[in-house]
């Protein structure tokens, strides 16, 4: 029989099968089996294959409020993908581990900061000072003539709601993940991969998450107490601000101590800790809270919250200090193969940077657009009485400047490379239609298009570089907040350029970064709502969403613990069913895949053989998963399955390519053994002018599947003759 695995397009079982009547076997709506029902005509495969397909496009979805849920944890989501990008070597590993992790917490922090910028900050202590912000604002005025005691206290429950909300997300009970472990999991010379969807992720998860709570609670207690400490500290201040180090130093060591907190399984002593160190920080913050709208001492005055803006400086200058050194070590400890990509192995640094940059203009973008919404008489970056803080501003500067930049680069980099592509385009196209027609001249400039665009896709790693360290600059530039220094200011002096122009800009970033946030959401809709759409955000989606949550607890959940281990519980059961089970994965569902036979016991891949298409494996993942997906672990795959595998791609695919050979036209580069017969390239399209039966050329198929070619059909036949030249072997 034949099983398929989709890919990021979301397609349903039907077009899976190139079926029009399907019925479930197994499985539920998030995640199921499908096969052609049965009395209709052409309801077997080739060769009278058994068909048979996992619909699992639901698991990194679902609903639409959990969908726009996680277009606003995309921060956290980058940040828990960067540590699965490790560079190979474990000789820091454990150091890179860490240092993911703390800047992980470091975003929780910066979203308590941000909700503090807007509750405590911009309303509790600058509106609701001043009579001109508060006129005709009923929603404000009955705590305008309290103290600024009383009315920190309680807008302080607007963070702690906050808190509460992302708390929830993260403890939300979702899937039932522990009906679908492995039972009996195979041994693999490369756990890494392996380990996805085998180990329970739950203790880790619940561990991270404690600490995460018990930090924001703590950010808030600090923000606070800040506040009150201006004017001088009495020895309750005292004993709450030692307390709330206390709780921060006490997160900072957790997350370092790797090994302990990775702990596989319950835990007691850990268990403990995590929660005991929760709880402490849920009853200070209800201490600092009642401190702060019971202490008579009077309040210091000022037209920001006192210690707020150096908070927020200070986070942005630990920030940067961290992805200096997390860029450092990995540099240092990249490893790799000689003669390799100079850029290999940076993918943690980098995408950490975005994560944090995304997170830094989000916040700002918040406590700015409120705001300018408390201003009513003039723009917000030349008004003191509701201005943000300066750290902000510096931070939409600084993004701003980045993403105009990186736009730039990108745009010089296409040109520049044009040329490069075009030619060997143009080589390709030649050589795979050497004798086309004067009239297909057209046809052909169309292909040559599409191969040289599916060839970027190599100029993207570099190109997220230079973005990732331009973002790094933007946010070294937000601690000259601490200095007092206004951006327009300090570029009219040294710049040239004028300051009016300075805030234009800081005001066109903050709409940009809103544009942004409006384009995830409508993204997030559109990806719930049009399978379609779904393809082309689905890819970054799936991505992040595949690797287990081990660097941010309130990123989206992983899929794969349920979609592996449910694919080697069906296959297995297939196998002792007496069946041969030819694996046909096409995009990510390759990836799943690929950690699926990892996880096989041997006298089951020895009735397995794999398919796959339109494979990122070698093009992407071993790029940017250099520790966890490398030739060793693609050749493991091979030798498991008897190297009965055999991988279709195309030169106009922009996403999947070869596993282990090209095998392009003018490539020199040889292979030998039994890896060399995997990779099988593809013609695409199949004519540059139309057959005797259509009026038009046919398509270009690029990484759409292939269910349907001859190539896939011949592929499948292969295939099957091997596993039954097996079965006649054993028999």
């Amino acid at each position: 029989m034949e099983l398929r695995v989709h890919g990021v397009s979301g397609a349903g079982a039907d077009q899976v099968l190139d079926r029009p009547h399907v019925n479930q076997v197994a499985g539920d709506r998030s995640g199921g089996f499908y096969r052609p029902r049965e009395g209709y005509p052409d309801s077997k495969g080739t060769g009278g294959m058994t068909l048979e397909a996992y619909r699992w496009s639901d698991l990194p979805s679902g609903t639409a409020v959990r969908t726009l849920s996680l277009v606003f944890l995309l921060p956290f989501m980058l940040c828990n993908v960067a540590l699965w990008m490790r560079p190979a070597s474990h000789a820091s590993k454990h150091g890179i581990v860490a240092l993911c992790r703390v800047l992980a917490l470091t975003l929780t922090m910066l979203y308590v900061l941000s909700i503090v910028g807007v509750a405590l900050d911009l309303i509790a202590w600058r509106c609701m000072g001043t009579p001109s912000c508060m006129a005709g604002r009923s929603w404000l005025s009955w705590l305008g003539g309290r103290s600024p005691g009383l009315r920190l206290g309680l807008l302080a429950l607007v963070p702690v709601a906050a808190v509460g909300v992302v708390w929830w997300l993260g403890a939300r009970p979702g899937h039932s993940f522990d009906a679908f472990r492995t039972r009996e999991p195979a041994a693999s010379a490369h756990p890494q991969l392996s380990a996805v969807g085998q180990w329970d992720g739950t203790p880790l998860v619940s561990r991270l998450r404690s600490v995460h709570v018990a930090a924001a609670f703590a950010t808030l207690d600090g923000s606070l107490l800040a506040a009150r400490d201006s004017e001088g500290a009495s020895w309750e201040m005292a004993v709450l601000v030692v307390a709330t180090g206390a709780v921060l130093l006490a997160c900072l060591v957790l997350l370092s101590t790797v090994q302990s907190i990775d702990r596989p399984g319950p835990s007691a002593r850990i268990d403990n800790l995590t929660r005991g160190l929760r709880t402490i920080a849920c009853g200070l913050t209800i201490l600092v809270i009642v401190h702060t709208i019971s202490s008579p001492e009077p309040w210091p005055q000022g037209r920001e919250l006192p210690g707020y803006g150096a908070i927020v400086a200070w986070l942005f200058a630990s920030q940067t200090a961290l992805l200096v050194v997390l860029a450092v070590l990995v540099i240092w400890r990249r490893g790799g193969p000689p003669g390799g990509s100079p850029l290999r192995a940076l993918g943690a640094p980098a995408f950490v940077t975005m994560a944090a940059g995304l997170a830094v203009a989000f916040s700002a973008e918040l406590v700015y657009r409120v705001s300018d919404l408390l201003d009513r008489d003039g723009e917000t970056a030349e008004r003191l009485a509701t201005s943000p803080p300066l750290a902000y501003k510096w931070a939409i500067f600084g993004f701003f400047i980045a993403v105009l930049t990186a736009l730039l680069v990108g745009g010089v980099v296409t040109v520049l490379t044009r040329r490069e592509r075009r030619r060997a385009a143009e080589a390709i196209v030649a050589a795979d239609f050497p004798h086309a027609p004067p009239e297909a001249a057209e046809r052909l400039r169309q292909v040559e298009q599409a191969v040289a665009r599916a060839r970027f896709t190599e100029r993207l790693p570099p190109l997220t570089v230079v973005y990732a360290g331009l973002a790094a600059l933007g946010l070294a530039a937000s601690v000259l907040g601490l200095l007092q220094l206004y951006p327009g200011d300090v570029i009219q002096r040294y710049v040239g350029v004028p300051a009016d122009m300075v805030n234009f800009l800081i005001g066109m970033g903050s709409y940009a970064i809103a544009a942004i946030l409006l384009g995830l959401v409508i993204g997030g809709i559109f990806a719930y709502r049009t399978a379609q759409f779904r393809r082309y955000v689905g890819v970054l989606w799936d991505l992040g969403t595949f690797w287990p949550r081990a660097a941010h607890p309130f990123a989206p959940p992983c899929y794969a613990e349920r979609a592996v281990p449910e694919l080697t519980r069906r296959i297995t059961y297939l196998v002792d069913e007496g069946e041969s089970v030819l694996l046909a994965g096409h995009s990510h569902g390759s990836v799943l895949l690929a950690a699926t036979v990892l996880q096989l016991p041997p006298r089951v891949t020895d009735r397995v053989a794999l398919l796959t298409y339109g494979t990122p494996l070698q093009r992407m993942y071993s790029q940017l998963f250099p520790a966890y997906v490398d030739d060793d672990v693609l050749r493991e795959i091979g030798e498991r399955v008897g190297w009965r595998w055999l991988n279709l791609w195309r030169e106009t695919d922009p996403i999947g390519g070869w596993i282990f050979a090209s095998h392009r036209p003018g490539d020199r580069r040889t292979r030998t053994g039994p890896e060399a017969a995997v990779d099988r390239r593809l013609i695409d399209p199949h004519d540059v002018v139309p057959p005797p039966y259509d009026s038009v050329p046919p398509p270009i198929i690029g990484h759409w599947p292939c269910e349907s070619d001859e190539a896939f059909a011949a592929a499948e036949r292969d295939l099957t003759e091997r596993l039954r030249a097996g079965r006649r072997r054993a028999g």
